[in-house]
């Protein structure tokens, strides 16, 4: 995949990451509108979404902020998120990747938003702005 035709939107507002038991139903805190996740596993039951949600005493990780990868984007491309965890890592920037049925997404501490939104800058990628949620074409 052409890198240097990637766009990227930066969203609003802050994310947090939590997690609880697995058995747990998906909480009501978790539904709603913005970028929310939910993956079970036998160990857990992690959800992601904005961080002003999430009720006290859930165990969480707060301070991401999202970047989405303007798209919808063909689910047969190759190297997408290679390209975006490849700059970010020669920066030093840890990331959490998530990917959807029509695009990306990469979630980055908002103390390195900065050198994130330079190193993805300086690798060819282009931030178009700050936007909501993806509509499909």
């Amino acid at each position: 995949m052409d890198t240097q035709a990637l766009e990227f939107y930066l969203l609003p507002g802050e994310l947090a990451v939590c997690r609880l038991e697995p058995e747990e139903p998906c909480p009501p805190w978790a539904q709603g509108p913005g970028l929310v996740a939910v993956v079970r596993t036998a160990e857990e039951l992690s959800v992601i979404c904005p961080a002003p949600r999430v009720p006290p005493g859930v165990e969480r990780v707060e301070g991401w902020r999202a970047l989405r990868v303007a798209g919808p984007l063909d689910m047969s491309a190759v190297g997408v998120l290679a390209g975006l965890s490849g700059c970010l890592a020669r920066a030093g920037v840890s990331l959490l990747a998530l990917s959807t049925f029509l695009t990306d997404y990469v979630l980055v501490r908002r103390a390195d938003l900065g050198r994130a939104l330079a190193a993805l800058g300086a690798g060819g990628y282009r931030l178009v702005g700050e936007s909501g949620e993806l509509r499909r074409t």
